[in-house]
């Protein structure tokens, strides 16, 4: 379970990465198209750091129970 966990945490970078570069090669294009991307990979980058917290206190709790 906590393997799954520390996957899903780095999808979410691949989605933060990925709205980077669109936003990237889409601001000169149309800079009114690029908000839904930035607010993608705000929203991604968040939720990365929320899940990783989540898993360390999930893990640390874990730990603390074993001993």
């Amino acid at each position: 379970m906590i393997k799954f966990l520390r996957y899903t945490e780095y999808l979410y970078l691949a989605v933060a990465a990925i709205s980077i570069y669109k936003i990237a090669t889409l601001w000169s294009v149309d800079p009114k198209e690029t908000y839904i991307f930035i607010f993608f990979a705000v929203v991604s980058i968040a939720m990365f750091l929320f899940r990783r917290k989540y898993r360390q206190r999930f893990e640390q709790r874990k730990k603390d129970n074993q001993q």
